[in-house]
């Protein structure tokens, strides 16, 4: 039996995982992951707003955010593709992070000068940004779970949360204040600027080594003897394509067998609940009478706090306990919270309602997020760490911002209190789930002593 995680570590020591200098530069890695975000999003449309673009036009920018939700289709390329010159300074996961870097510098500051007067190369300029950021994310992810052990990995997910929410502060708040005062083109030169902590932060951090005897090389080359067929270039194409593209699709099935598609079935569904209501959120605040200046205040600025109070805690937690303990609260906890609001739907708008249901929500929201990365950090193969993980962090999304397009349509034909009754029994088959995992695990550590 595998020893339990709290009988050898010391709560001082879990706490102390937050001084270890990888999980610091974590949070500027999140700053430049979650800085690109809003500025081709919320913050662009609220330029193109300004300036008098036509709302029908300002709709098309929209289908920039695809970007992000397609990553892992170039997601081999970032994982298995050495950049001359600059993987052999800085290694293949800090190359890539950069080369996106410096992708999104040069779409923001070519933003900046191209304003709002010609849009179709302003959203090609901003299209540059977001695939140079959803290219970052791929190379940040890969390096995050590849420079610590996976009992770190809910430490290293909090710090990185905390960095990418100061980041949508400054590219939203900031981002607004600046454009108040300089006007838009200097708020995203400003922002340009900003892309200098990301790439200082890749100059200073070392390159994490994988142990190549780790390196599970059987599935591609059971593949490439099946293949030994054309010319050398071709045999050499087939070979890269199978290490890049499907070796790491096939390794995940061999390695978890039978129960892989329950792992899936439950990446896909761990979100349904928050994702769900997310989009109904600020139009139930306005609906139930509650004023801008009160949302702003309590679900934005109150619940940024939150948020990170939720991520820290999970952190320690999954260093003292391990993966499963933690994403079973969460698992709970954000099921819970949607009941929350549904008994909110029925109260009279009290600040002090708002903030307490906030709190819980943010709080919930923020563990659970953090204690799932985690999850999904351990399931990757370092062999194949930025394809796999890219494949969990797109699965993980599509599904639950698909069934969220149907949350106008509850709330319109039944209301929010039994809207918030759905969203909290979309979160049942997760806790469900995390539960039979968990018990496959402990099955499996017993039979293996």
């Amino acid at each position: 039996m595998t020893p339990d995680p709290s009988a050898r570590i010391t709560w001082f020591e879990a706490a102390s995982i937050y001084t270890q200098p990888r999980v610091v530069a974590m949070a500027f890695l999140g700053f430049s992951a979650g800085l690109p975000f809003l500025l081709v999003f919320s913050t662009l449309t609220a330029w193109l707003r300004d300036d008098g673009v036509s709302k029908g036009s300002i709709g098309f920018f929209a289908w920039i955010g695809i970007t992000y939700s397609i990553k892992v289709f170039w997601a081999p390329v970032v994982d298995r593709l050495r950049l001359p010159l600059l993987t052999r300074t800085l290694g293949q996961r800090r190359s890539w992070m950069l080369v996106g870097q410096l992708g999104i510098a040069l779409g923001l500051l070519a933003m900046s000068l191209m304003g709002t007067s010609a849009l179709g190369v302003l959203s090609l300029c901003a299209l540059l940004v977001a695939f140079s950021s959803a290219t970052q994310d791929i190379a940040i992810d890969a390096y995050r779970i590849e420079a610590a052990v996976d009992e770190y990995q809910g430490a290293m997910s909090a710090s990185y949360i905390f960095g990418y929410r100061i980041a949508l502060l400054a590219a939203g708040a900031g981002a607004l204040y600046l454009a108040e005062y300089f006007g838009w083109q200097a708020a995203y030169i400003v922002m340009a600027c900003l892309v200098g902590i990301g790439i200082a932060t890749v100059m200073l951090i070392s390159e994490p080594e994988v142990d190549p005897t780790r390196v599970d090389k059987a599935v591609e080359l059971r593949i490439v003897s099946t293949l030994n067929t054309g010319s050398r270039s071709i045999r050499d194409i087939q070979s890269w394509f199978i290490g890049a593209v499907a070796a790491p699709f096939l390794e995940f099935f061999e390695r978890q067998g039978r129960f892989a598609l329950v792992v899936l079935v439950f990446i896909a569904v761990f979100r349904l609940s928050d994702i769900a209501m997310g989009i109904m959120a600020n139009p139930f605040y306005l609906d139930l009478g509650y004023s801008k200046t009160e949302i702003a205040n309590v679900a934005k600025i109150f619940g940024f706090f939150m948020s990170i109070t939720g991520s820290a805690v999970c952190g320690v937690l999954v260093v003292k306990w391990g993966i499963f303990r933690p994403l079973i609260i969460g698992a709970v906890a954000v099921a819970v919270t949607n009941l929350l609001f549904a008994v909110l739907a029925m109260s009279e708008p009290k600040v002090t309602y708002l903030a307490i249901v906030i709190s819980a929500d943010n709080i919930s929201g923020g563990f659970a997020a953090t204690a799932f990365i985690a999850y999904l950090s351990s399931l990757t193969n370092r062999a194949y760490t930025a394809t796999q993980y890219a494949l969990f962090s797109s699965l993980m999304t599509l599904p639950g911002k698909f069934i969220s397009g149907f949350s106008g349509l509850v709330v319109e034909n039944f209301g929010y209190f039994e809207f918030f009754i759905v969203a909290a029994l979309l979160g049942l088959p997760s806790i469900l789930l995390v539960i039979s995992l968990r018990a496959r695990i402990n099955s499996d550590q017993g039979s293996h002593p």
